[in-house]
């Protein structure tokens, strides 16, 4: 035994003989296992392919069995032979013949003679090796008196020292049972039934029917019985209504030889069932009546399916009509209960609206609209004098109360002011795009507007860019800035004024949410509206 490795193979050689031949494979063997690891893991396995092809060739052998299967007749005596390759003596060899299992055989060869012990009982005193040419490694098996049970494959095993090799051979065993018997069992159905029968046969066989002219018929019934010696009984019965038929032939053929046996029976036309007048007339007569009774009932069934889906139609008309009663009842009372709800709303919002901070257009109710008249008045009558105007610019910046050229433009109510009362003005911010509305406050002992600018206090919501705040300041100074999140830009802002309550709100008419609320405000001189509104900038 030779074992041999490499980086990533191992390999192991069973040499059963230490000749001259393999002693040189031996050497050359070891020299690659010393060899660089690519030559020695390309070409060992080559090499090893090669010894092993040698080996077969020196000292190996195969047993070869016929191609095609062997064909017996039941009852015939069948030989199954095979031969080695090469050609060589195989009387000092074991020889067994077995089926699928190895023991027991039905026939063992050893010694140089047949041996009994482990041969299967129903091959005893049947078999016989046949040694002609043994000498040349050709052997057979003989079965004599061929059985139904021999059928099927073989195993031919030669053993020779530690080597053995085999060949299947193939029998197959061909009965031919007894003609088929045809004979009538009678009237059945209006016409003959005929039966077919014959046993012996082996393997199962195939019936077919057939009339005169060769044409097939179809068998009504079929059945296959084995008996004990596993050979086919079979029946096959047919009804025949078609009196001019005359003869039926029954075939009865091998599936692996293709042989047959036919049989063929006469059927006389007065065998064949009559009809009395009255029942031909009956037979006549009755379609006619089937198909009159057919059409009477259709037409009926037709006219009652028109009248069930007339009144299918009306009823589903009904319901419809019942259904949009119903649900213009449903609306009505759905829009009364909406109104309802609607007024107690509208009812609990004039209790509590103060709190309210929604629904502007119910808070209008509780105010009165103020008629505005523009009036603007520029606070630095002298706009001439640069040091009073710059001196304006110091005093207003970042109060966002001018324009660009530093002028101070104030809208005011110019007859009346507010000094009581609800009140409420819209102002449309659309067209701006940056803007200051709200509301001043005028001491009580400053009646002049224009004179002094520094003691009137604002409350004013304010739009610069994206950004706005609520803002309560003196010019002087800012006591309140509040930054606001507005989400979406206001079109037109609606002003609440309530100056008993000291409340001034804003809201975004448009969407109809609260923006923001000067709360306890704590006015104490006239109030009037202010705006500050900057066109936005075209860039065509």
């Amino acid at each position: 035994m030779l074992t041999t490795r490499t980086t990533s193979f191992s390999y192991r050689v069973l040499l059963p003989c230490q000749s001259e031949y393999f002693v040189l494979l031996l050497s050359v063997l070891k020299k690659m296992v010393g060899s660089p690891g690519y030559y020695a893991g390309f070409l060992l396995p080559v090499l090893l392919l090669q010894v092993s092809t040698w080996y077969s060739t020196v000292s190996g052998f195969s047993v070869k069995g016929p191609v095609e299967p062997i064909v017996v007749l039941l009852g015939a005596d069948a030989t199954l032979p095979c031969q080695l390759s090469p050609e060589q003596s195989a009387t000092h060899m074991h020889i067994r013949w077995h089926r699928a299992q190895l023991s027991p055989a039905v026939l063992v060869y050893q010694n140089g003679q047949e041996q009994s012990g482990e041969q299967m009982l129903e091959y005893r005193g049947r078999t016989e090796l046949v040694r002609d040419s043994i000498s040349k490694g050709g052997v057979a098996l003989l079965i004599q008196h061929v059985r139904a049970s021999d059928h099927g494959q073989y195993w031919c095993h030669f053993k020779d020292g530690h080597s053995s090799q085999e060949a299947v051979v193939e029998l197959h065993v061909i009965g031919l049972g007894s003609v088929p018997r045809v004979h009538m069992m009678g009237p059945e159905d209006g016409g003959i039934r005929v039966l077919c029968s014959a046993e012996g046969w082996f393997p199962k066989p195939r019936v077919q029917w057939s009339d005169m002219m060769g044409v097939k018929l179809q068998s009504l019934t079929e059945s296959h019985t084995q008996d004990e010696d596993g050979l086919f009984h079979v029946e096959a019965s047919l009804v025949v209504t078609d009196s001019s038929l005359g003869n039926v032939t029954c075939s009865i053929q091998n599936p692996l030889s293709g042989q047959e046996k036919v049989s063929a029976i006469f059927l006389p036309e007065p065998f064949f069932p009559r009809m009395s007048p009255w029942k031909a007339a009956l037979v006549g007569t009755v379609p006619v009546l089937v198909l009159l009774l057919t059409g009477i009932s259709y037409i009926g069934w037709r006219e009652h399916e028109a009248k069930e889906r007339e009144v299918k139609k009306r009823k589903k008309e009904s319901q419809e009509r019942d259904q949009m009663e119903n649900e213009k009842e449903l609306a009505l009372k759905a829009k009364e209960n909406l109104k309802e709800e609607l007024e107690q709303r509208k009812a609990l919002y004039r209790l509590v609206w103060k709190k309210a901070l929604l629904y502007p257009d119910w808070r209008k109710e509780q105010f009165q609209p103020a008629t505005v008249t523009v009036n603007q008045e520029i606070f630095h009558q002298n706009n001439s004098d640069p040091e009073r105007k710059e001196n304006f610019k110091e005093e207003t910046h970042d109060l966002s109360l001018r324009d660009k050229q530093g002028d101070c433009n104030l809208i005011t109510l110019n007859q009346q002011d507010f000094t009581s009362g609800k009140h409420y003005w819209e102002v449309d911010v659309k067209d701006a795009d940056e803007w200051t509305l709200g509301i001043y406050e005028n001491p009580t002992d400053s009646r002049e507007l224009s004179k002094d600018l520094k003691n009137k206090k604002f409350r004013v919501l304010e739009k610069k860019g994206c950004e706005y705040r609520a803002l309560t300041y003196y010019l002087q100074n800012i006591s309140l800035q509040e930054c606001l999140l507005i989400k979406k830009c206001p079109q037109k802002i609606v002003i609440f004024l309530d100056y008993e309550d000291n409340d001034i709100s804003f809201y975004d008419m448009t969407e109809g949410t609260h923006i923001f609320s000067f709360t306890q405000a704590s006015f104490s001189g006239s109030l009037y509206p202010y705006f500050n509104l900057k066109p936005m900038k075209l860039s065509l």
